[in-house]
């Protein structure tokens, strides 16, 4: 798989591309990444990239002519997905890393300033939000974006369940995990998880799963495939919390 970014600060991507899960992926030949200096496609004598925004307002906006020489470059080489990271994008969640993991080649155009000229967008296979707040440039997303898809590769995690059962994989949030030792200050390890009972634990994180998810983030439950009983635990657990009582927290705890 390809990776590749566009950008007016590609000297951002030296040092995270080459550590952690994003390093070993390069480094085991299962991702190439390449970041390329937007400046390359300009033609004045300051390699501007932006320009003030017709009918005036705040900021610089990032050039249509750059991105759109730089994209026919590129694509020229090698077809490739191409994302670009903006407010009003798409927000970027786990399903859309495994499906961008599929892909051969993707390349990243981070923005800058106030954002891109509308025009550039007439290039874009997706644009994508990390979420409902503002960065500098999208040099950090990409680095996000990457890290979520590098990480779905096969063998890149070398446990191949280590990337199945995790948050949002089933659209509910990760169980409570624990490891030694089984009691520390006072706070112990809950029973079910120290008796060896496969069956027991299996059924205990399931329902962990929930209680968290309809705590945290209720927004995924109508996503998720859950029984009837299941979705009763659910409405339970919202109801508590929306009365205020703590019968939420104790149900969180037992076991």
């Amino acid at each position: 798989m390809k990776i590749e970014t566009l950008s007016v600060f590609p000297q951002m991507f030296e040092g995270p591309m080459d550590a952690s899960i994003i390093g070993r992926a390069r480094r085991m030949g299962f991702m190439e990444f390449t970041a390329h200096d937007l400046r390359d496609w300009t033609h004045d004598r300051h390699r501007s990239t932006d320009d003030e925004p017709f009918g005036g307002g705040q900021g610089q906006l990032m050039k249509v002519e750059p991105v759109f020489e730089a994209l026919d470059d590129l694509l020229a080489e090698q077809p490739a997905k191409v994302l670009f990271f903006t407010p009003v994008g798409e927000t970027f969640t786990q399903a859309m890393a495994q499906q961008l993991v599929g892909e051969q080649r993707l390349i990243m155009v981070c923005g800058r300033y106030e954002g891109f000229d509308e025009r550039v967008y007439t290039r874009a296979d997706r644009c994508i939000s990390l979420g409902d707040y503002i960065l500098t440039g999208g040099e950090l997303a990409a680095m996000v974006v990457t890290d979520a898809i590098c990480r779905l590769i096969p063998g890149v995690l070398g446990d191949e369940l280590s990337n199945v059962e995790e948050s949002f994989n089933d659209n509910l949030l990760e169980y409570p995990q624990y490891t030694r030792p089984a009691t520390y200050r006072g706070l112990s390890v809950p029973e079910v998880l120290l008796s060896g009972d496969h069956a027991n634990i299996a059924a205990w994180r399931r329902r962990q799963s929930i209680i968290r998810t309809a705590r945290l983030r209720p927004d995924l439950l109508h996503q998720a495939e859950l029984s009837e009983q299941e979705w009763d635990l659910a409405r339970a657990i919202r109801r508590e919390l929306a009365e205020g009582t703590t019968a939420a927290e104790r149900l969180d705890c037992e076991e």
